[in-house]
């Protein structure tokens, strides 16, 4: 019954009506897509939990009465803003592949696509609970209009070198306008928590995993039209992404069964996804097969179709390290009423 509620207060509170798009405003920063482009996005929303107790996940300090006061009006605030991000990315139409991550449940992607106007769009969901410790999740949102599921997985990390948990890679295949098989990746990696030389081989390993799953698919006969996303907690020099999943940051001699990082393309023309202290990273990332950066290809992508989406709308003052800044929904444990810590990021396939 709680939840039932929850579903009618979000409506009463938000004074959402499901024929309303977000004003004009939001929108100024990105293209409007047609019939003839995919777009895809990716964004990580800074720890969109319930207001629920889950017995069996570390979700204390998201609780009502927890550290950081996690309450049903924040909660809606951030669904609310969730929206306004999804909108404005995909222009006056919202994006037909959604990858998302640091969310807990089922339940709040529930709360986005039937208690939103998103719910005029027919997205289908692929996610699975995953066993992070702290009981964050991966997902996949598709317009069924658009993009047909041919299938779904969700692969697991275990480590052999410790007992620690991480996220799964979700991955879905499927088919884009009928006739073209699109193989679709999200990734969180595992966080640079202990320092970045300490915490590389937890993402070595993701790395390696993920070229396995990819290096199967090269060998299929086919389609080798793969897209892999996701928050690497790595930039695209970094070990993991060169020499771990071999994702290349040069663009000549492209070949069909080699993977090529969009991110890489030119990081001087563009904020990062995230600060720290007075430096941009990229850690949100679009990763591309060959094939899909033949122009003779049925689908086609290039460097120049990988976007951050730096809305003036997201991003912040930064008063200690000058410039803007993400505008997040915490900082520290202070409640800041923004966003999330990272930026969106979206490419449009042709």
């Amino acid at each position: 019954m709680n939840k039932v509620f929850a579903f009618i207060l979000l409506i009463l509170i938000s004074g959402w009506s499901g024929g309303n798009l977000p004003p004009e405003n939001l929108l100024h920063n990105s293209a409007d897509t047609s019939d003839k482009t995919i777009r895809i996005m990716f964004y990580n929303v800074e720890n969109l939990f319930d207001t629920q107790d889950d017995s069996i996940k570390n979700d204390n300090e998201f609780l009502p009465e927890g550290s950081r006061r996690w309450n049903n009006s924040k909660m809606y605030d951030k669904i609310n803003k969730l929206y306004k991000v999804i909108v404005a990315v995909g222009g006056w139409s919202p994006p037909d592949i959604i990858g998302l991550c640091e969310i807990e449940n089922r339940f709040v992607i529930s709360l986005l696509l039937n208690y939103t106007p998103l719910q005029k769009f027919n997205y289908g969901v692929v996610h699975a609970e995953s066993p992070d410790q702290r009981g964050i999740d991966v997902a996949i949102l598709y317009n069924r209009d658009r993009i047909n599921k041919i299938s779904e997985e969700f692969i697991s990390v275990h480590f052999p070198f410790s007992h620690n948990t991480t996220r799964d890679i979700a991955y879905m295949k499927a088919r884009v306008n009928n006739k073209d098989t699109l193989h679709i990746f999200v990734n969180h990696w595992p966080s640079r928590l202990g320092g970045e030389k300490k915490s590389e081989p937890n993402r070595m390993f993701v790395a390696g995993i993920l070229k396995s799953k990819t290096d199967s698919i090269f060998k299929l006969p086919g389609s080798k039209n793969i897209v892999i996303m996701g928050d690497f907690n790595d930039e695209p020099v970094n070990n993991s992404l060169i020499n771990g999943l071999k994702a290349r940051i040069e663009f000549t001699d492209i070949l069909f069964s080699s993977l090529y990082n969009l991110s890489a393309c030119d990081p001087l023309n563009f904020y990062g996804t995230l600060k720290y202290q007075s430096g941009w990273q990229i850690f949100d990332q679009f990763i591309v097969s060959g094939q899909l950066l033949d122009k003779k290809s049925n689908l086609t992508t290039s460097c120049e179709n990988f976007h951050i989406f730096n809305a003036d709308f997201l991003l912040e003052p930064d008063e200690k390290y000058m410039g803007k800044k993400p505008f997040r929904t915490y900082s520290g444990f202070k409640y800041n009423h923004g966003y999330s810590d990272h930026l969106p990021v979206y490419l449009d396939l042709n």
